[in-house]
C-alpha cells in the first residue's frame, strides 16, 4: 500500500496538530512548557490506522518545534516509539527528559 501525504494543519488555538482524512479527524495534541513542547496525546481513527498518518502528523509538531526552538517532551507511548524508531528526532529531548527503552 503507497501512503498518500497528507495536509497537516497547525491548530494553535487547540494546541494540536492535525489533518482530516477521509472525514475524520487524526490530532497530535500538545501543551507549552516555557520552550517545550509536551506531545501528550495521538489519535488516529483504527479505520485509518496503518497507512502513517499519525507519523506524519508528528513530523509536522517536530518541525514546528524545530523552527520555533522548542524542545519536545513525548508524553504518549507512540511519540517516544517514533522518537525511538527515528533517532535523529532525539536531539529534540530536553536533555533532562528520560526516554526510556
Amino acid at each position: 500500500m503507497t501512503r498518500a501525504t497528507i495536509e497537516v494543519r497547525h491548530n494553535a488555538a487547540a494546541r494540536r496538530f492535525e489533518a482530516t482524512v477521509e472525514g475524520m479527524l487524526c490530532v497530535a495534541e500538545y501543551t507549552l512548557v516555557g520552550d517545550v513542547m509536551r506531545i501528550h496525546h495521538t489519535e488516529v481513527p483504527p479505520t485509518l490506522g496503518n497507512r502513517g498518518i499519525a507519523a506524519q502528523i508528528v513530523r509536522a509538531a517536530f518541525a514546528f518545534a524545530e523552527a520555533n526552538g522548542l524542545k519536545v517532551e513525548p508524553w504518549c507511548s507512540y511519540v517516544r516509539n517514533y522518537m525511538r524508531r527515528h533517532p535523529e528526532t532525539l536531539r529534540l529531548l530536553p536533555a533532562d527528559f528520560p526516554l526510556r527503552r
